[in-house]
């Protein structure tokens, strides 16, 4: 409703300007700094100043005595030297915020977003989980706002590390396919977790004897080429961990629409479409001569940094632009991973001409189905159908959740874009950047992490390839345990009732590692710390939880006490005088719904930025502000019943709001904690 309101004042104030003054400009419509000031404010007159020569206050004057009511608003008046506050009907406000009144959102594009995209060699770690949860809940808030998401998880299931463990399986275990198939049946074996462990030892083998190098070139080779016992192993071994991999997703309310294979890519031959395409641009040449004789290229000018600069002065020892050209297609044929991912956001756009087969991949627990591509036509006895509906890609934004390391790749494929005469589609391809995560010094310490250095060293870094790290199920689970541990401490009867106790354990547990990845910049290096992210006190997932489920345990007492439950509740607001929200300009009550109001405003600026912290802020601030509401003001003890109710529809507006705001970050509300 808060946006409604704005929007309606915005264009009042620009119908009524262009009319009175004939000057068009663009209305700023904000917040004001405290909530004494009024509800929206805005310094169009300021600028309107400029164009009519006027002090600023005198044009404010004469909007607020001109302007034609604005339904929902109550008053405006003039602030300061010339700003324009507008102050809200609040009985009326309040009374279509509880009633759902809202204008219907437009029809949108559709948009993609791929994220998670671990490499299936091994578990999934602690770093995997903040691209997954920035990823779910980037989804969540454009599919609240209307638009069209298709959630995508790119599996490389040809690529080097892969290869490492599989060449592991077959030259170092030396074992069968069969045998490894094995392996992944055994229900004694987590099967992503044995590979964590190979992966591991391999990595060290390759640092320790560099002739091994060759195990992972004739690895590299077949599973590209699709054949043999190795690239046999390789499907085997990828498939088995992309499934240990949703499980892992699940426990975090993580879905997927359907997961794109690499072997696709190769096996269909996206990259021959995207390759014929950009020679017809010339934005890729065959080079003759020098280190890269003999490659398709494309020039050092189309992903230099900042394309408007000169090339560097060969002569001065700069690198020209024949030396820093990159690489696309190598001498002997093959294509490198730039060349793939180029073709792949084409086919994101549905630039690229063809489009891959799908297969089934199984119902996930939302309900919601997941497709995986497949390179067989379909009916040819493997499974595979068409996906029914809307195509898959043929988006009109695309947003790539990969980290900060990855920027200048993303970069380059917004450049080839363009290149291949697709400017819009480059405007429209988005890096989400983020950095890494590490534990802090506390965290690495309990979970028996290996320590080196620096005593007071507060963050310590973690590395797959070493083997050093934490696995997400393993966090999960500890964090689960000690959850319950909490959750049973405060009720007896869950003792009984092991089942219950891990069921909200698991919700609780879920909240504290998504919250705890969202509440900080995308930009800044975290330090996971477990007591941090599951305290019910701090500014954590289960403390937001927790002031939702003592709104939820205020309204319930009311019920049990005098029958009102949010149904009679609503039905008595529309004869209650208002005067608890109208008292006085300052009213704590007033506040506290108006705040909870904002959360559609603040979800979208949040989107609109990508800075998925402001919305974790901005839910934590709305639970303290109703945590000290509630301790100041009582709903059940309250003997004026008209105070009572308004304080009951203001409790269950936050509640509403809160759980909402959850929702979009992938937190459920446990029914107590």
């Amino acid at each position: 409703m808060l946006l409604t309101l704005e929007k309606r004042l915005r264009e009042a104030l620009t119908a009524h300007i262009a009319k009175r003054y004939g000057v068009e400009l663009e209305i700023v419509v904000e917040l004001p700094r405290q909530a004494s000031h009024g509800d929206l404010a805005t310094p169009v007159c300021f600028g309107l100043a400029k164009h009519l020569r006027r002090a600023p206050r005198q044009i404010a004057s004469e909007l607020v005595a001109e302007l034609e009511p604005v339904p929902g608003i109550g008053s405006l008046e003039v602030a300061g030297a010339g700003y324009v506050n507008a102050r809200f009907d609040r009985c009326g406000y309040a009374l279509a915020v509880l009633a759902g009144v809202e204008e219907p959102l437009a029809e949108s594009t559709k948009a993609i977003v791929e994220h998670t995209n671990i490499n299936p060699n091994k578990a999934a770690h602690i770093g995997h989980l903040r691209n997954a949860v920035l990823g779910d809940t980037l989804v969540r808030m454009l599919r609240a706002t209307g638009r069209r998401v298709e959630t995508q998880n790119y599996i490389d299931n040809t690529g080097v590390q892969v290869a490492d463990v599989v060449a592991a399986f077959h030259f170092l275990r030396k074992l069968s396919v069969s045998e490894v198939r094995a392996l992944v049946c055994d229900p004694a074996i987590r099967f992503d977790h044995y590979c964590w462990d190979l992966y591991a030892e391999i990595s060290r083998r390759f640092e320790e004897d560099r002739e091994l190098l060759a195990w992972r070139a004739a690895t590299l080779s077949a599973l590209e080429e699709g054949e043999g016992d190795l690239a046999a192993l390789g499907e085997v071994v990828a498939d088995a961990i992309v499934d240990c991999h949703l499980d892992t997703m699940r426990r975090l309310g993580v879905a997927y629409d359907v997961l794109p294979r690499e072997s696709e890519i190769l096996k269909l031959h996206f990259w021959a479409a995207a390759f014929e395409q950009l020679k017809a641009r010339e934005a890729i040449y065959l080079e003759t001569d020098g280190k890269n004789a003999g490659c398709w290229v494309m020039p050092g000018e189309m992903f230099r940094a900042d394309p408007s600069r000169s090339a560097p002065n060969e002569e001065a020892g700069g690198e020209s632009e024949r030396e820093g050209a990159k690489v696309i297609v190598r001498s002997d044929g093959t294509v490198t991973y730039v060349g793939k991912d180029i073709a792949y956001q084409l086919w994101k756009f549905g630039l690229l001409g063809c489009d891959f087969r799908y297969a089934p991949h199984g119902t996930q627990r939302s309900g919601h189905p997941l497709w995986t591509t497949t390179s067989t036509a379909p009916g040819d006895n493997d499974g595979s159908a068409p996906r029914p509906g809307t195509p898959f890609g043929r988006a009109s934004s695309v947003y790539n959740v990969i980290d900060t390391r990855q920027s200048y790749l993303q970069q380059l494929l917004a450049q080839a874009l363009a290149a291949a005469g697709r400017p819009e589609e480059a405007a429209r391809s988005t890096h989400v950047s983020y950095e890494m995560v590490a534990l802090s010094r506390r965290t690495a310490e309990a979970l028996g992490f290996p320590l080196e250095g620096d005593a007071n060293q507060r963050v310590v870094e973690v590395s797959g390839r070493k083997g050093l790290g934490v696995k997400a199920d393993d966090l999960l689970d500890r964090l689960t345990a000690a959850a319950r541990a909490e959750v049973v401490a405060r009720h007896d009867d869950l003792a009984q009732d092991a089942e219950e106790a891990n069921r909200i354990a698991g919700i609780i547990a879920c909240a504290a590692i998504r919250y705890f990845m969202i509440k900080y910049s995308r930009g800044k290096l975290i330090a996971f710390d477990i007591d941090e992210a599951l305290s019910f006190e701090g500014e954590s997932g289960p403390y937001l939880q927790y002031a939702t489920v003592r709104a939820t345990n205020i309204l319930r007492k009311l019920a049990e006490t005098d029958g009102t439950d949010a149904e009679s509740l609503m039905a008595a607001l529309d004869d209650l005088p208002d005067i608890a929200l109208t008292a006085d300009a300052d009213s704590e009550l007033w506040a506290l719904f108006l705040e909870a109001s904002r959360l559609d405003e603040v979800a979208d600026q949040s989107m609109r930025s990508l800075e998925l912290s402001v919305l974790a802020k901005y839910a934590f601030s709305l639970a303290q502000q109703f945590n000290a509401f509630y301790h100041r003001a009582p709903v059940v003890a309250e003997a004026d019943r008209p105070t009572q109710l308004w304080r009951a529809a203001v409790v269950l507006h936050v509640r509403n709001q809160l759980t909402k705001a959850l929702d979009l970050m992938g937190c459920e509300v446990p029914g107590r904690m």
